[in-house]
């Protein structure tokens, strides 16, 4: 399953680094956050429950960007 996620970041650097996180997390197949539209896109693997990782990327980008939001 693929979704697409509207952030709040406040730089390119910065956003480059929560994609890294998002990507680490576990239940996700790929992402990719765009800093000029301000989007995640998200693909899950199999059989993850989306609320619970994205909860999880969420709190490992904060880790990254204490301010950041992922609007899920």
């Amino acid at each position: 399953m693929k979704k697409t996620y509207d952030v709040e970041v406040d730089c390119a650097n910065c956003a480059a680094k929560m994609e890294e996180a998002v990507q680490k997390t576990a239940g996700v197949k790929d992402a990719s956050l765009s800093f000029m539209t301000l989007k995640l896109k998200v693909e899950f693997e199999d059989g993850a429950d989306e609320k619970a990782v994205m909860k999880e990327a969420l709190k490992n980008c904060r880790k990254i960007e204490d301010d950041c939001e992922i609007l899920f």
